[in-house]
């Protein structure tokens, strides 16, 4: 399971240190791909498959599935770690996410999540004050 919040910088070439902990949990090659609210999926192979499956019963014929699927699989891509634990991010998916130079990296159950550090404090700032409505919404059960 991955949880937690780090502070790290992507350098000029798109490299990102992953946390030790994490790079642990994702395995030696990993999926990276388009997440939503703005941010980067980042998955181990194990959960990809699962996610993949699910993915694949979705009826083609819906409009909205087949945009999301296409939106999902065509930014996705498999990544390995260099010898320093930093992982090349490619173009793509940092112009998605507006990767720029300081980014915050969360765990979020079976995922990580990459965001800009300002999209990732723009997001907690206007959430915040719903969370216990989402939560009373979402969840059949006491925290």
């Amino acid at each position: 399971m991955f949880m937690g919040e780090f502070q790290h910088s992507i350098d000029e070439k798109g490299r990102l240190t992953i946390p030790a902990k994490f790079r642990e949990g994702l395995g030696a090659s990993f999926v990276i791909t388009r997440g939503l609210d703005q941010c980067l999926f980042v998955y181990p192979l194990e959960e990809w498959t699962i996610l993949s499956e699910k993915l694949k019963t979705l009826p083609f014929t819906k409009a909205d599935a087949r945009a999301f699927t296409r939106f999902f699989f065509s930014g996705a891509t498999e990544c390995e770690w260099d010898k320093q634990g930093r992982v090349n991010i490619p173009a793509n998916l940092r112009e998605h996410a507006a990767l720029e130079k300081e980014c915050v990296v969360i765990g979020v159950s079976n995922r990580v999540e990459v965001w800009s550090a300002q999209k990732w404090g723009t997001y907690f700032e206007e959430s915040q004050g719903s969370f216990s409505t989402i939560a009373e919404s979402l969840v059949d059960f006491d925290l």
